[in-house]
């Protein structure tokens, strides 16, 4: 029976490599302290691993798509960001300016889905994102609309959050286009895939005790975090029509 070459991730394989080098830039970014800790660390260390992963992601996706999973992905986390912020920005503002109205207030965030799929959302689940985003636009009726921007909250950021569910969508389905383009993966690949996750998780496991008390560094070396980010559910995104409350 033909031995099988098994991975030691769990992950898709262009998930397993963006989040990688996603972390080595931050290892980059960060070197002259981690070098300073670790000396077996010193250049050209970090940039070498860099090239590896990213010459891995080129050839298995193909030319030019290793610059363009990157892009894609960029793309897709920052619109996640800008979204989360903007639907913030209203929730507290209908929040306030229909607080002497506590029923109504909470029939409109409801009615939003700043009730049901926010929390969830700011925790990174993405399908949770998407489906806000949608009912969102898909129950901002002209009334709806009228109400709140009489209320105080400006009709420009509304407009803005409605938009970001056709924004965010497409970033996903662009993301997934590049994703999918990929070559036969023979065992030698897997093979420095493999050795390229270990690598990385070995750093990530050492730079996360460096930078214990600067959290927002050390999350730039949890790859579980990275790699939640970067692996959306683009597939698990409405196609048309209301979001399910």
């Amino acid at each position: 029976m033909m031995f099988k070459m098994m991975r030691t991730y769990t992950s898709k394989d262009v998930d397993m490599l963006v989040a990688a080098s996603t972390i080595i830039e931050s290892a980059i970014a960060h070197k002259h302290f981690l070098i300073s800790k670790r000396s077996s660390w010193a250049d050209p260390y970090f940039s070498n691993l860099k090239n590896r992963i990213d010459t891995s992601i080129h050839q298995y996706l193909g030319v030019d798509s290793a610059r363009q999973v990157r892009e894609s992905t960029q793309l897709v986390l920052g619109l996640q960001k800008q979204a989360l912020e903007k639907l913030s920005e209203v929730k507290v503002q209908i929040s306030e300016d229909f607080k002497r109205y506590k029923a109504r207030r909470d029939e409109v965030l409801n009615q939003l889905g700043l009730i049901s799929y926010l929390p969830a959302a700011r925790k990174g689940d993405q399908e949770a994102l998407i489906n806000l985003l949608y009912q969102f636009k898909l129950s901002l009726t002209p009334s709806l609309m009228a109400e709140i921007i009489n209320k105080g909250t400006d009709a420009v950021l509304l407009n803005q959050v409605a938009s970001y569910a056709t924004i965010l969508k497409e970033g996903n389905v662009q993301q997934e286009n590049k994703k999918g383009n990929r070559k036969e993966i023979t065992a030698a690949t897997i093979t420095e895939f493999n050795d390229l996750y270990e690598t990385v998780i070995s750093i990530c496991k050492i730079a996360s005790k460096f930078f214990k008390d600067e959290p927002h560094i050390k999350d730039q070396f949890n790859f579980s975090k990275i790699k939640k980010a970067i692996n959306n559910h683009a597939q698990s995104a409405p196609k048309s029509g209301p979001a399910t409350p």
